[in-house]
């Protein structure tokens, strides 16, 4: 079935992108699966998904700006999610318990760390025997990387940080209101396919530009369908949000990173506080602040076409 899947996946991606390369790198037991989009001879660039997201989920048009633009960028799906190897024979953590404990501030166990994530990132780099690169992360990929670039700046051009922040979430800085039903109940309740579908859509209103005229509801709807299919069991993404409770504030680790850092972050964001994103600025002694007026928490379409001067002369300034 994997191999299926994988076969499939091949031919969708090379419709959008020409493909240089895809497979699989190894982090012990860990398989991550990755796509390496070229040229080879081009500076890479190394970008890091979210919550729950699968290296599908970047724009196309991301992914195209980088390479008009002389750059390789190399995705990848984290462990847990997408073609990567799965953690579900663990089950899903105990919601409630796990609440109780977030709530309470007691410590919480989970089955990998973002550390262990970090490292994930580092083997497709290793596996492709690239020695420096750029880096791209948003979100909770914003929390791994941290880690990635305080361990291994040696490794790393420069860095963008977007949408994320170096704070462990507590009942402050956790999402309200319709955003935080919508991520328990992803985290604990099993939905037929419509359903999964209907709630995807839910959440990326929420996070997502308001008015974008490039969004085309149908093809959303298909473009959930075809993710669902690739991750069938949604396990992973409980998982994955244990290991964001259960790390803690990256405050030391960012304070020593000193290569080039853009950090950019919505004013309007609804998930990651915007004072928590200028406050992970602000301890990264080499960086730079762009908010976003109008940006909530996804780099989508209207996102894109405001940042895409800044983050090209970010990559390109702090090239080799």
């Amino acid at each position: 079935m994997k191999t299926f899947r994988v076969f499939l996946l091949f031919f969708i991606i090379l419709e959008i992108f020409p493909v240089s390369e895809e497979g699989y790198a190894k982090n012990k037991d860990v398989e991550i699966f990755y796509v390496d989009y070229g040229p080879k001879d081009a500076p890479a660039v190394l970008l890091v998904q979210g919550l729950g997201g699968q290296l599908t989920f970047w724009p196309k048009s991301l992914i195209n700006l980088l390479i008009d633009n002389g750059f390789r960028p190399i995705v990848y799906d984290n462990r847990d999610i997408g073609l990567s190897t799965s953690f579900e024979e663990f089950g899903k953590p105990n919601f409630i318990w796990n609440y109780v404990k977030f709530y309470l501030r007691l410590p919480i166990k989970s089955v990998y760390s973002l550390s262990d994530m970090a490292d994930d990132g580092m083997a497709v780099l290793d596996h492709l025997n690239i020695d420096k690169s750029h880096l791209i992360a948003q979100s909770m990929g914003g929390m791994i990387s941290q880690r990635m670039v305080s361990t291994n700046e040696d490794k790393f051009i420069s860095y963008v940080l977007i949408s994320s922040m170096a704070k462990a979430p507590d009942a402050k800085t956790a999402p309200k209101g319709e955003l935080r039903s919508l991520i328990e109940t992803r985290s604990f309740k099993n939905l037929s396919m419509d359903e999964r579908v209907n709630r995807s859509l839910k959440i990326y209103k929420i996070l997502a530009s308001k008015n974008d005229p490039s969004f085309n509801e149908s093809e959303f709807r298909k473009e959930a369908i075809s993710n669902i299919n690739r991750s069938p069991n949604d396990t992973g993404f409980s998982r994955q949000l244990i290991a964001i409770l259960a790390d803690k504030d990256r405050y030391d680790e960012v304070k020593n990173i000193n290569i080039p850092t853009l950090v950019i972050h919505g004013k309007l964001d609804p998930l990651i506080p915007f004072e928590e994103g200028k406050k992970t600025a602000d301890l990264i002694p080499n960086s730079i602040f762009l908010p976003v007026e109008e940006m909530y928490h996804l780099i989508d379409e209207p996102v894109i076409n405001e940042i895409s001067q800044s983050l090209v002369e970010h990559l390109k300034n702090n090239n080799y």
